[in-house]
């Protein structure tokens, strides 16, 4: 059985099913071990972990500790009364059409950003006009709707991480920022800021940032520079605003002070760095890469609210996931009815209850005549149309952008 219990009430016998910190590196070769002393204990302290779920099957157990489905079920009971987001106004044009722009924006973006990270890494300055200029072409295309741009960035493959993450957390920055009611200067700058929040990587060991495990104590301070090596870039530009130049300085601080560099509490974070921190945890949780099997949508969501008890500003984590969905629009979502569907749109009633065209049988067959489900509908219930947990694109080789139009 999995439990979830606080490291304070951690000792040797215990078995470590996950570290819950897939934002942070763990200082240990294994994801899952047993803890033979009380260095282990005071490894996984120092990196400014509080709980960890254990496996009673393989080691000690703790009565009263909360199993993690209570875990689960206690967030989603939370997640359940959050108010849903305003629903966006219609798209000025077809979706189909959306994707295709998208997708031209997405190569577009790529080699300019490519073309960025390449030349900082050979001493070249930022050319920030062209930078703006791609941030005002993302704006405008979150702007007339930005979920298939979202949708599409979720779905990189890992050779590409490094060139998408930076315009995926940018996106996301913008979108949220739109949502909040945030100006058109702040919605500039968080999206310059997000495009660049990891620019200071260019001049970490590939070494390091691509190793398949667990970084040791060395390695893991050398990582933790590319903040510094951020900020020393852009103040050789000199052409950044102060606020995107805070979200590289700031979107490893925790609200609880066990981030990087300076180890910043609360309200010493800027509102930026504390969106930005948002975005980037949540595009990281999901994408494939060297060290990291992606979460679904949900679970990156769910994690993310569950660390608002401690790392993350609890208010903004809560208009976050009312503005993405519990279950983002592409997802795919299997039913108790054992069939699959694909998210089209949040639910006006309920994050956890959206509109949804099934789109394979309870056989993972293919559904020639797709229908379209309203899950906050009584009678979707009482026919098996509710979720049961998130379904994997690749398991299923399914593309959910086709089934979306």
């Amino acid at each position: 059985m999995i439990k979830k219990i606080k490291v304070e009430r951690l000792k040797p016998g215990f078995f470590v099913h996950d570290f819950n910190c897939g934002w942070l590196n763990h200082p240990f070769f294994k994801n899952r071990m047993m803890l033979k002393s009380d260095k282990d204990i005071e490894k996984i302290v120092a990196r400014g972990i509080h709980e960890v779920y254990i496996d009673t099957d393989a080691g000690l157990d703790l009565d009263d500790a909360p199993t993690q489905e209570e875990v689960d079920q206690a967030i989603d009971n939370e997640l359940e009364a959050l108010t849903p987001a305003i629903p966006s106004k219609p798209a000025s044009v077809p979706l189909a059409e959306r994707v295709d722009q998208s997708k031209t924006l997405i190569i577009e973006s790529k080699f300019t950003t490519q073309c960025l990270l390449d030349g900082v890494k050979f001493g070249q300055p930022i050319d920030t006009a062209e930078l703006a200029s791609m941030i005002d072409n993302v704006t405008a295309q979150v702007l007339d709707d930005g979920n298939a741009l979202v949708c599409l960035l979720r779905n990189k493959r890992r050779n590409e991480y490094s060139y998408l993450h930076s315009l995926s957390v940018a996106a996301l920055c913008i979108s949220f920022a739109q949502s909040m009611s945030f100006d058109a200067e702040q919605v500039r700058d968080l999206g310059m800021g997000g495009l660049l929040h990891d620019i200071g990587e260019v001049r970490t060991p590939s070494r390091i940032l691509n190793k398949p495990g667990p970084l040791t104590d060395d390695e893991y301070g050398i990582m933790q520079q590319h903040v510094a090596r951020g900020i020393e870039i852009v103040r050789q530009t000199g052409r950044l605003s102060a606020a995107s130049a805070s979200i590289i300085a700031q979107h490893h601080e925790r609200l609880d002070g066990t981030g990087y560099p300076k180890g910043l509490r609360g309200d010493e974070i800027g509102l930026f760095g504390q969106v930005a921190a948002i975005a980037d945890i949540y595009d990281a949780l999901t994408s494939t890469r060297c060290y990291n099997v992606p979460l679904p949508p949900t679970g990156a969501l769910r994690k993310i609210y569950e660390w608002s008890d401690t790392y993350l500003n609890r208010y903004l984590v809560e208009q976050f996931i009312a503005h993405i969905g519990v279950y983002p629009i592409g997802s795919l979502v299997r039913m108790r009815s054992g069939e699959v569907g694909v998210v089209l749109r949040h639910g006006e009633q309920s994050l956890l209850r959206p509109v949804v065209r099934i789109i394979f049988d309870r056989f993972n067959r293919r559904v020639n005549d797709a229908s379209e489900v309203d899950l906050s509908l009584d009678a979707a219930g009482s026919d098996g149309y509710d979720i049961v947990h998130c379904e994997s694109s690749e398991r299923l080789k399914a593309d959910p952008i086709r089934f979306l139009f």
